[in-house]
């Protein structure tokens, strides 16, 4: 409780309901065999070449062409969280790994409307193993995720990443097609 002679600051809340769609898609593939090819195909974001870039003063289009030649598909593992060491203490031997999946030059066409697409970029996506043993990919359709924005111009953007992480998900074995029923 602030004291009788300090001013009380109001804050300014803003509540936005949204429907988002989840996917999980079966991959019909080992676990770490399709890791080992979804890691392959969407490397990990070099850091080092983006901040040589940004410390010498370079372009946002020199930037954009490190990123194109880092990332074939056009999109990278900012980070991953492998759960099993964590979760094996409490008696799970599933695996599971988490991703922060995107591409930065992606995400600048939706910030530049609204920072608020940092919310959602990169995407987080979850690769776990089924009952077999069979890898699945879970994931919030990007397309969905960032209509919350109610900007048709970042929601074009999240149906451009419907396509590429659909691709990604084809190009390594996983039938991604549903990703793309929603109009992706």
């Amino acid at each position: 409780m602030p004291a009788p002679d300090q001013d009380v600051m109001m804050t300014d809340i803003h509540r936005t309901a949204h429907t988002v769609t989840r996917l999980q898609i079966g991959t019909g593939r080992p676990f770490e065999a399709f890791r080992r090819d979804f890691e392959s195909a969407a490397p990990v974001f070099d850091h080092a070449a983006v901040e040589a870039i940004t410390a010498r003063g370079g372009s946002w289009d020199e930037i954009r062409a490190a990123v194109a030649a880092n990332a074939p598909h056009g999109l990278m593992i900012f980070v991953s969280i492998d759960a099993r060491p964590l979760m094996a203490a409490a008696g799970h031997r599933s695996p599971a790994v988490e991703y922060l999946l995107g591409n930065h030059v992606v995400a600048e066409r939706m910030y530049r409307h609204s920072p608020l697409a940092l919310l959602y970029a990169p995407l987080r996506v979850l690769l776990f193993a089924d009952e077999r043993g069979d890898a699945v990919v879970a994931l919030d359709q990007p397309s969905t995720v960032f209509a919350a924005l109610d900007d048709p111009r970042i929601t074009e953007v999240g149906h451009e990443l419907d396509r590429k992480v659909a691709a990604l998900l084809a190009f390594v074995g996983a039938d991604a097609q549903e990703i793309l029923a929603d109009g992706g």
